[in-house]
């Protein structure tokens, strides 16, 4: 549990940190392209002056200084118009047209659309005249330099490089993170079997000088079959981080011996129903690791009641190309926030367990028999009597 509220906060930061990173571009972008924006406008202005300069030029105006502003434009687009919308010049505007007369057109297309979104500057030719008086004028229409688009494109790229960042990150974290619990999870796993081995040897020993002693004794064949159970328990565990191979098995046994093993554990309370087709399923399956899947949920759903009463369903269908295994309980159900954490290693709703169980569990069917596991519904007891309860559904390939 503490696990996954580290990894829910790492992310949390992670994000926040990309969010605020992100802002703080967007507005320092935004800032930055407003300003150029306006010095652009300025430089504008001064040379629709310059323009307005020439075409009145008479014997005391200084030509070389209006040429002078008019060729310093070297990254600002920018077409002059007459009043009829004829264009005159254009220069940094790169237009198809196959002669000059071609070039003009379009870039009279262009400059229409540029007025239309605000981008121009009228000059009248008469310094006298006003806008009220239809004097003859020109349009200075420009539009943004090439650094200023790219300026105002830089905010987003940059975004979509700081996002790209944080889900690298967050990747590398929970893979890195994954890959060291399952080292931890594979060693405790085969230590565990390790360590089981001497006792159950001994057992089974003592086991066999009892029935030697005591043939007729009616508790010595259940205690046989306990300390096998541990063996076979044992064997699960030496089994987990390395690759079983899957062998031809009947599904419908492996889930009846799941149903004996439990029905003779679990209190009177609980009742276990079976739903099995006519007809045997056979599956590829490591049943020694299978049977400890379905024993798994079937304990959980026994915790998740309480001890009874309470009803087990195990559901066995067969559909095209997959063969379908339902585990049901009437118990407290999961609740939702839950939902998503229920197969992360460590994440458990008991005051005593390590977690494990349902991580896996998913191992096993995901990786060992490339199958799904997955909660198909589940309704938590809200006390008042309605239906409540959990389906695990396992799907296997045929």
């Amino acid at each position: 549990m503490q696990w996954t509220d580290r990894i829910r906060q790492v992310k949390i930061l992670l994000v926040s940190a990309a969010v605020i990173i992100a802002v703080a571009s967007l507005v320092v972008s935004h800032s930055l392209t407003k300003d150029l924006e306006t010095e652009e406008r300025n430089k504008m202005e001064v040379w629709a002056e310059a323009m307005r300069s020439l075409n009145k030029a008479d014997e005391n105006t200084d030509l070389s200084l209006v040429l002078k502003v008019l060729n310093e434009n070297n990254t600002i687009p920018v077409i002059v118009m007459d009043s009829k919308g004829n264009v005159s010049e254009f220069r940094n505007l790169k237009v198809d047209g196959k002669t000059y007369e071609d070039s003009l057109k379009a870039a009279a297309v262009v400059g229409q659309n540029l007025k239309s979104s605000g981008r121009d500057i009228r000059i009248y030719l008469n310094q006298n005249d006003s806008a009220s008086t239809g004097s003859d004028y020109i349009d200075v229409v420009y539009d943004d330099s090439l650094m200023l688009k790219r300026l105002a494109v830089y905010p987003f790229v940059q975004l979509g490089v700081v996002m790209l960042f944080v889900v690298v990150a967050i990747f590398a974290l929970l893979t890195s993170k994954k890959a060291e619990q399952n080292k931890v999870w594979v060693g405790l796993s085969k230590e565990t079997a390790h360590q089981l081995g001497t006792p159950i040897s001994s057992l089974m020993a003592w086991i066999e000088i009892l029935k030697e002693n005591y043939p007729t004794d009616d508790l010595i064949p259940e205690m046989d079959k306990d300390v096998k159970r541990l063996q076979l328990i044992a064997d699960r565990f030496s089994k987990i981080g390395s690759l079983p191979e899957p062998v031809p098995s009947s599904l419908n046994e492996v889930m009846d011996h799941v149903i004996d093993y439990m029905d003779r554990r679990t209190s009177k309370k609980v009742q276990m129903v079976k739903i099995f087709p006519d007809h045997d399923i056979i599956i590829k399956l490591n049943a020694s690791l299978f049977e400890w899947v379905i024993e798994n949920l079937s304990k959980n759903a026994v915790d998740a009641m309480g001890g009874g009463p309470g009803t087990i369903t195990l559901r066995v269908e067969e559909a095209p190309e997959k063969a379908i295994i339902e585990v049901s309980d009437t118990g407290k159900g999961i609740r939702k926030k839950d939902m998503n954490n229920v197969f992360r290693p460590g994440f458990t709703t008991k005051k005593r367990g390590w977690g494990l169980g349902l991580s896996l569990a998913k191992r096993i069917v995901e990786e060992y028999h490339r199958g799904k596991i997955y909660v198909k519904s589940s309704e938590v007891d809200r006390g008042d009597g309605s239906p409540h309860g959990t389906t695990f559904r396992i799907e296997l390939k045929k």
